[in-house]
């Protein structure tokens, strides 16, 4: 057989399986888009009753002693939320599952010890160092073990390509037992202290982490060595470990530093104003995690046309998801921030500054993902370093002066500088590119439903840009890839 016919009869195998790939990730990304519809709806709850609640002061303290958490949290986990994915996945897509088992060890140990230290230096250094939220950051470095081991763990789950341990427990039930305890407080706890909201807030990592360990235990193979994977491991984690803390920094920082260069009340009004953000963030975390382990999977043995179509199509999915959010929020930025509380009004220019920071963002698609499931973890950490220093260089400068505006504006450009760069890293060094005929084709019906449409109609474009949105992802169904949606539902009804 000659090596054309050979060519001639992979292509419609290849072909067949990159589908496949698109509709287990739309099947897994369906479920997670569920779990973080839900989770942003409790997520603007909480927002919503701190807001109105304890008023901007003590929501200020509020909101930096949560930063300041989930910061924490991130550094503690050491890139294993990355790690525990791209491994399973490699293994088992090149024959190798019993090393599953010396994986996880090699990941979880020193997740629990850096946790357990990071706890103990939070609540020692609060007094000294986080004067006006030491009560509530207390409160919360309690349940920082537990918040990383869970986050971890959930992570070997996805590993396996289940989607639905994340998707109940994580976007389901931590973020509606947060909702559920916050409300009963804003609705009995009339004399409860920011410390009481901070522990009725943390409480759910308790259960998260419990079932956690249970399915990870029951999952993973009790036989094999359980060591002889930590270099290899640590070898790929180790960049993501200190990238996966600078991401985090790049999201929770400035509000952190906005509390200390101007104080709890701009604080408050600042995490108010990039509250949205959080919500976008969701769909493109419910995307990506669909699809990381399938990238990490095909691109571990060389099979970049499915790993393109992957990129290609998620990144539309999530434009589609997240554009009219960030376009809504960019026109009617005053209508948004009167949601929270008169109070928070002012904030109007620093909204639509990260709006169009995020526009720009979620056009790259999952680029640090992508580049990360390559192996390039390295080159992840130099890209977010590079950002992080962007920003908070910007913040320094700018806060004194322009307050949250200044804030805005440093956070904006080191979204801009963490995507643009990986992007073009994945163009030269492996010829991947989000810009696929789906992705563009949802930037003209987005753009076109929620940018112009508004700006030519005034307040009534809402709705009008709604009707002309459903109109086009019906008509463009085909060009966008929502049959596939269509087939995981079938799948999933089965």
């Amino acid at each position: 057989m000659t090596a054309d016919s050979l060519k001639s009869t992979r292509l419609p195998a290849q072909r067949d399986e990159a589908k496949a790939g698109l509709v287990g990730a739309a099947r897994g990304g369906l479920a997670n888009l569920v779990g973080a519809v839900i989770a942003a709806v409790a997520g603007v709850g909480v927002t919503w009753l701190v807001a109105r609640s304890l008023g901007p002061e003590q929501a200020g303290s509020f909101f930096a002693a949560t930063s300041a958490f989930v910061l924490a949290g991130s550094i503690a986990r050491l890139g294993t939320s990355t790690a525990l994915v791209y491994w399973p996945a490699r293994l088992r897509a090149q024959g190798h599952p019993e090393l599953i088992r010396a994986c996880l060890r090699a990941g979880l140990v020193p997740v629990a010890a850096l946790s357990i230290v990071l706890a103990i230096v939070l609540w020692f250094a609060a007094p000294h160092y986080f004067p006006h939220y030491q009560a509530p950051l207390r409160v919360l470095a309690v349940f920082l073990p537990l918040a990383a081991l869970a986050e971890a763990l959930l992570a070997t789950t996805r590993g396996y390509r289940m989607m639905r341990p994340t998707v109940v427990l994580d976007k389901i039930s931590r973020s509606g037992g947060q909702l559920l305890g916050i409300g009963l407080l804003a609705l009995f706890g009339f004399t409860a202290s920011v410390a009481e909201w901070a522990f009725a807030w943390a409480l759910p990592y308790v259960f998260i982490f419990i079932a956690a360990a249970v399915l990870v235990g029951r999952k993973v193979p009790r036989t094999g060595p359980s060591h002889g994977m930590a270099g290899e491991f640590w070898r790929f984690t180790a960049p993501r470990a200190i990238a996966s803390g600078a991401q985090t920094a790049l999201q929770r920082v400035d509000v952190m530093l906005v509390a200390a260069l101007a104080g709890l009340v701009p604080a408050a009004a600042y995490a108010v104003a990039g509250r949205f953000i959080v919500v976008g963030q969701l769909a493109n975390g419910a995307i990506s995690q669909a699809v990381q382990p399938r990238l990490a999977e095909s691109l571990s043995i060389g099979d970049r046309a499915t790993a393109r179509g992957l990129y290609q199509t998620a990144t539309a999915w999530l434009v589609l998801i997240s554009w009219p959010l960030h376009l809504l929020v960019l026109n009617y930025a005053g209508f948004y921030l009167k949601f929270f509380g008169p109070a928070y009004v002012s904030a109007v220019p620093a909204v639509r500054i990260l709006a169009l920071g995020m526009l720009i963002g979620t056009g790259c698609g999952m680029v640090d993902i992508v580049l990360s499931m390559a192996g390039r973890t390295t080159w992840n950490l130099m890209n977010v370093l590079i950002a992080l220093g962007t920003m908070i260089t910007l913040d320094v400068l700018l806060i004194p002066a322009l307050g949250i505006v200044g804030a805005a504006i440093g956070l904006a450009a080191a979204v801009v500088v963490n995507n643009l760069l990986p992007l073009a890293q994945l163009g030269i060094s492996l010829r991947l590119h989000p810009f696929g005929k789906q992705t563009l084709t949802a930037m003209a019906l987005a753009g076109f439903s929620f940018g112009v449409i508004p700006v030519l109609t005034g307040p009534a474009g809402a709705g009008l840009g709604i009707a002309a949105y459903a109109l086009g992802l019906w008509l463009l169904s085909t060009r966008l890839e929502l049959a596939v949606i269509l087939a995981a539902r079938r799948r999933r009804a089965r």
